[in-house]
């Protein structure tokens, strides 16, 4: 089959690979049939490659039309319509009890310290092979899988392996008062589909980006947004539009590839030019990550305000201003998204012929898979008004 792999910083292919198999009686292989390029998955572009191995298939978004599942597998059948969350769970181990399926004791890369496995995002999370893919075997198929139904197209649905459930947490873990307000720093997809979300729910949201065709998406669906290209200060334009405050929570949706922190920038630039080896043990015990985002959303935050963290960081020793967040009296959660968690809640709202989520206005660009490395080369450098790229296989 045809599948996009990793090969090195900014080097990604398709190639011909081997057809997944059934390896264990709760597996199963899917059709891929549209799957989405994330903005996590420039972080393997850019910054995570002492992790990753050549040849690693990517992606993490995919949906598609089961073929084949294992002798465990009784809730699919070949021919179902189905999508993927991007984290791999099992449904029945205590924290899946709990419905922390990104935590999944089955799954879990004990090995690295890490939480449940994922798909294509290196050797972290399992090195499990990606959907950016013609065909994908499905570890974990008794509970994994969504099903959808036949009819819609993939748009209605591909959203729910990842950015839909994703945002439905951050804005659940921002715990909002009733008609209260949200500022969402980052208007990518993710930023997006909180800001929709919230606008949903009752609530008023300034979104901020520096970028044109982001800030006018986010307009179409009522949003108030902050132009950080020509504001010179974020935190204070929030405030004078809220009483002086700052709103009462605030999502952080852009993480580790944020613009400025120069410091941070030039750490990541020099791990980069290290042996793969060594970059890794610097990430696993530096600080890494641009913070700039996250200051900015500790500013912005009104006193006794919550911070709901979503974007990516990847650092571990990364300097946090704990005096200034004690004072403010701050709430802080973050977390990968539990996707089965939130399906319930999601799926009567991608169903509606309403669309109130606008999810038939999200994706910017669609393009074949042979296609995938010029995506990639797009997506990252924010060219043609790309927000969202799906690739169908």
């Amino acid at each position: 089959m045809k599948a996009v792999t990793w090969h090195g910083k900014r080097d990604v292919r398709v190639e011909d690979v081997p057809d997944p198999q059934i390896k264990e009686p709760n597996d199963a292989v899917i059709k891929v049939t549209t799957t989405g390029l994330c903005g996590s998955d420039l972080h393997l572009y850019e910054v995570l490659g002492p992790f990753m191995t050549q040849g690693d298939i990517l992606g993490h978004e995919p949906m598609g039309i089961v073929e084949e599942v294992g002798s465990q597998v009784t809730t699919l059948r070949p021919g179902d319509r189905v999508v993927i969350p991007f984290n791999i769970s099992c449904g029945h181990c205590h924290m899946c009890g709990m419905e922390l399926y990104a935590q999944c004791e089955t799954t879990q890369v004990r090995e690295h310290g890490m939480g449940a496995a994922l798909f294509g995002y290196t050797k972290l999370y399992g090195q499990v092979p990606g959907g950016q893919a013609e065909y994908l075997r499905v570890p974990q198929a008794q509970f994994g899988p969504i099903k959808v139904p036949n009819g819609p197209p993939d748009e209605r649905f591909v959203y729910l392996s990842d950015v839909l459930p994703t945002a439905w947490q951050a804005v659940q873990y921002a715990h909002l008062p009733d008609g209260g307000s949200l500022t969402v720093f980052g208007l990518g997809p993710i930023g997006q589909m909180c800001a929709r979300i919230a606008r949903h729910l009752g609530h008023r949201v300034i979104g901020v980006d520096g970028v044109p065709e982001r800030l006018e998406m986010a307009r179409r669906h009522g949003v108030e947004v902050v132009d950080a290209s020509e504001t010179t200060d974020v935190p204070e334009a929030v405030r004078q539009l809220t009483s002086g405050r700052g709103t009462d929570s605030v999502i952080d949706a852009v993480g580790m590839e944020a613009h400025g922190s120069p410091a941070a920038k030039l750490a990541q630039t020099m791990t980069g030019a290290l042996p793969d080896a060594l970059a890794a043990q610097l990430m696993s015990h530096a600080g890494v990550d641009r913070l700039a985002a996250l200051n900015q959303a500790i500013d912005t935050v009104r006193r006794g305000g919550v911070i709901s963290v979503i974007g990516v960081y990847g650092g571990m020793t990364d300097p946090m201003p704990m005096l200034r967040m004690f004072d403010k009296g701050i709430s802080l959660r973050m977390g990968q998204a539990h996707v089965r968690r939130w399906v319930g809640a999601l799926m009567p709202l991608v169903t509606d012929d309403a669309d109130p989520l606008g999810v038939m206005d999200l994706a910017t660009h669609r393009v074949p898979l042979q296609r995938a490395p010029e995506a990639y080369e797009m997506f990252q450098k924010k060219r043609d008004g790309a927000i969202k790229v799906l690739i169908e296989p």
